[in-house]
């Protein structure tokens, strides 16, 4: 009976980290450039159980089957379905579309500095010209922090990402793309790094001046998988309450003496 306590626990903690990743979804539906998570989970390994010191059987050892242990998150995996690009009225926006990220230098809490990858492309231009992301963070081109001249008047990027400011070029945006995303690890919600064993390569994607990709996130849809986890979480309250039930009756009942 112990064993269903244990069960019903792992099936309510499974499931509150699925509402955990839900919630987050839900929480970064309007963020630019977020990409929604989602949680697989697994069985824990099966126990095998034997029978030992069986005078019934002449003390022989056999198998009496496999015994489950509940059940136990598995990965949280990260959809890069690209969203939608929504038109602004910046001009330092930028939306990707197709395959690649922007290349910004983020500056964590102790001073260290890291190249980082986004589909964020919220920018603005600095005091002295450099475009940044909301956070602040440099956006990176073919030579380092892009910069342009704050007196230009007319600022353009096109496709291939080149800038250029009052009909002339004077650098170009450079995007990166890897073989396979699960090499990647997120980073707050929107940056990503990657881990030893990636493959980079050439970038597909186009660079769209004045757009910004919306989150990937379908409110509707997380909503449905909101009311299914909780569903779930609350049905294995009902198992731990119908074990605490049964261990009540024996030990309040079976045992006693009438």
């Amino acid at each position: 009976m112990l064993r269903s306590l244990y069960t019903g626990w792992t099936g309510m903690y499974t499931q509150q980290k699925r509402l955990d990743v839900i919630s987050n979804n839900m929480a970064n539906a309007t963020t630019v450039g977020y990409k929604k998570e989602f949680v697989t989970s697994q069985s824990f390994d099966d126990l095998l159980a034997i029978k030992i010191r069986d005078n019934s059987e002449g003390w022989r050892r056999r198998s009496i089957g496999d015994v489950s242990l509940g059940a136990k998150i598995g990965e949280v995996h990260t959809d890069y379905l690209q969203g939608s690009l929504r038109e602004t009225d910046n001009p330092f926006d930028l939306g990707i579309d197709g395959s690649g990220f922007f290349q910004v230098n983020v500056t964590d809490r102790e001073g260290n500095t890291y190249l980082s990858y986004t589909r964020a492309g919220q920018f603005h231009m600095t005091s002295d010209g450099y475009i940044v992301d909301a956070n602040g963070n440099h956006l990176q081109s073919d030579t380092g922090d892009l910069q342009v001249p704050v007196d230009a008047r007319e600022v353009v990027v096109d496709s291939l990402g080149y800038v250029i400011a009052d009909g002339e070029v004077i650098d170009r945006i450079g995007l990166a793309d890897f073989e396979d995303y699960e090499y990647l690890k997120k980073y707050q919600d929107t940056y990503y790094r990657p881990v030893d064993g990636y493959t980079a390569k050439e970038p597909d994607g186009s660079i769209r001046q004045g757009y910004t990709e919306q989150s990937n996130v379908m409110v509707v849809n997380e909503m449905v998988d909101l009311i299914a986890t909780t569903r779930a979480y609350e049905a294995n309250q009902k198992v731990i309450k119908a074990a605490d039930t049964v261990m009540e009756q024996a030990a309040n009942s079976v045992g006693r003496i009438q």
